[in-house]
């Protein structure tokens, strides 16, 4: 592991054994890296590990698979590629079945070429086996073959196969708590999002393309140390900011124009999540003041009813009721605040959530309701964005024409702590007299 890893390899040896606690002694749990996935050509995709298997194995190479079967006398197992000395010198080195063992703490390691011959051995003993069935084609017939093989072998005494389980919501509650060193991990991918944003916020934009704030943006990542984005930035300038997911950053930013950007960077593959929305020329106008005004209101109310023993849902809560009143200032809505809520009227104006989890995944692993349906409740360990919103578009109806392409969403990343709460991007400028100067 590199040394600019926070997440250190104690983490990774402590979420494994809570893991396997879970899966049981007896059992057998398979999990699948991700892929190299063809560009174009003989070019690549960059290469980004699937969350939840670098969660359980800090190993970063694709074509791997980790095996865990506790209560074995080597309860760990990586399949993954083998030294190659030629693909060495097109592409690098691989880290290998040794380093496997060294390095990332695998009992017993084998080449991945042997996988339909060695799985098996492993599994046959099993009680039963999880699973997330349609990961891989290989795996996927190797199971089924087991159970076949399980099913005819029972006349003869042999060990019948109870389950398959898919091990993912396991994995999804362990991942929904984090640790100090995630915590950390976090804080570092924000404060880099933090100087990327400061640079924009002191950049003179009218007259520059989206495209250019965009690379502004992401050199600022890169060169603190970022290797990628958690997802791909949006930088929306004037009516682009009513569309929710714009990516294409290609338009030129105009004097008057309103700039939303919605970007984190990532750092040990846990990524940052932060929107702002700045008057391009420095300068609120008098409509977009009174707008921008009602969204902070409405994110610093949500993020006020964060806290431990409150469901996932009572900061969206909080937000929409602020929301109501500022559409009902702004004379866009009309009735009582309960008609309002209760008919979904503000829908055309706010049509997202407020939150979602954020961790190694930007929409991070874990439910927002219990198997009973009833919310989450929030605790200490948890990650959430409170990311309320207001959005005009240009060809709305029934709205003053003043609004008409006004989009702004204001974000933060907040971790629920023992008592209350903290504001990981608090050190982001978001007051309109902070964006304004």
């Amino acid at each position: 592991m590199s040394s600019n890893n926070i997440i250190p390899r104690e983490d990774f040896i402590t979420r494994r054994n809570r893991f396997m606690k879970k899966i049981g002694d007896g059992n057998i749990a398979i999990l699948v890296s991700g892929e190299e996935i063809i560009r174009n050509g003989d070019v690549y995709y960059p290469f980004r590990q699937n969350s939840s298997f670098h969660y359980l194995t800090g190993f970063p190479e694709p074509s791997s698979v980790a095996v865990f079967a506790p209560g074995s006398s080597k309860p760990y197992t990586l399949f993954v590629r083998k030294h190659d000395p030629v693909m060495e010198t097109w592409v690098g080195p691989r880290i290998g079945l040794r380093k496997a063992m060294s390095h990332y703490d695998a009992d017993q390691t084998f080449d991945i070429e042997k996988l339909a011959l060695e799985l098996p051995q492993l599994i046959k003993m099993s009680d039963s086996i999880w699973y997330s069935i349609g990961t891989n084609s290989t795996i996927d017939q190797l199971i089924t073959n087991q159970i076949a093989e399980r099913r005819d072998g029972r006349q003869r005494g042999g060990l019948p196969l109870s389950a398959v389980r898919d091990p993912q919501e396991i994995i999804d509650n362990l991942r929904v708590i984090k640790s100090n060193n995630e915590i950390n991990a976090l804080q570092k991918a924000i404060n880099i999002t933090a100087s990327g944003l400061d640079k924009i916020q002191h950049l003179d934009k009218p007259g520059k393309t989206e495209y250019e704030v965009q690379a502004i943006l992401e050199s600022e990542y890169r060169r603190l140390g970022s290797v990628r984005d958690g997802f791909p930035s949006i930088v929306a300038a004037g009516n682009n900011s009513c569309t929710l997911h714009y990516t294409a950053n290609r338009a030129r930013i105009k004097n008057g124009d309103l700039l939303l950007l919605d970007t984190g960077a990532e750092w040990d593959l846990y990524s940052a999540d932060v929107s702002r929305t700045y008057p391009a020329n420095g300068k609120f106008t008098s409509a977009q003041k009174d707008v921008y005004e009602v969204v902070l209101s409405a994110q610093q109310t949500a993020i006020e009813s964060v806290k431990p023993g409150k469901n996932f849902y009572e900061p969206h809560q909080a937000a929409v009721r602020v929301l109501i009143d500022g559409l009902k200032d702004l004379k866009v809505l009309k009735g009582t605040q309960k008609s309002i809520e209760k008919s979904f009227s503000y829908r055309p104006f706010y049509m997202h959530g407020t939150s979602h989890w954020l961790g190694l995944d930007v929409h991070d692993a874990g439910s927002y309701s219990d198997p009973d349906q009833t919310p989450v409740k929030l605790k200490a360990g948890m990650v959430l964005t409170i990311e309320p919103g207001l959005y005009f578009p240009k060809n709305i109806e029934g709205v003053p024409k003043e609004l008409k392409g006004i989009g702004i969403r204001i974000e933060d990343d907040v971790l629920v702590t023992r008592t209350s709460r903290r504001n990981l991007s608090a050190a982001i400028p978001s007051k309109t007299e902070e964006i304004s100067a």
